[in-house]
């Protein structure tokens, strides 16, 4: 029996030490690349649920409005609130995106709801506009 081993034919048993840092590297620009797209989910979640809020409250002055022939021509935050309570199931909706986020008051006034004070939302008495009130964003487009 021979057992001899020529000089080209080494039996190899593992990966050399420039093999495992290219592997390293591909996976680390692989991370870079799809680590911010994974994890910046929670700020679409929060936008999206503002915006299903939106669509909730807008409804219910319509609702309101079918109801009562007129929009809710509240005198404040809380008086807003008690008017749409029985066309809102459960607590009224906090903005969660925007300067004033975490807030659920109203800013109401006549006129073109336009963003201003530090009330979550706005809401226009004469064409039931609702948006958020949002200064430094363009969130109250939404």
């Amino acid at each position: 029996m021979k057992t001899s081993v020529c000089r080209g034919e080494m039996n190899r048993r593992g990966f050399s030490l420039v093999e495992l840092v290219v592997v390293v590297l591909v996976m680390g620009i692989i991370a870079a690349v799809a680590g911010p797209k994974m994890f910046n989910t929670a700020s679409d979640a929060r936008l999206n649920g503002t915006r299903q809020s939106l669509t909730v409250i807008r409804d219910a002055i319509e609702l309101y409005k079918a109801q009562n022939g007129s929009y809710p021509s509240s005198a404040n935050s809380t008086a807003f609130h008690t008017d749409l309570s029985p066309y809102v199931r459960g607590q009224f909706p906090n903005v969660e995106v925007g300067a004033n986020k975490g807030g659920n008051d109203v800013r109401i006034h006549s006129g073109s709801p336009t963003p201003s004070g530090t009330e979550a939302w706005a809401y226009d008495t004469s064409d039931g506009g609702f948006i958020i009130n949002d200064t430094t964003s363009s969130y109250n487009t939404l």
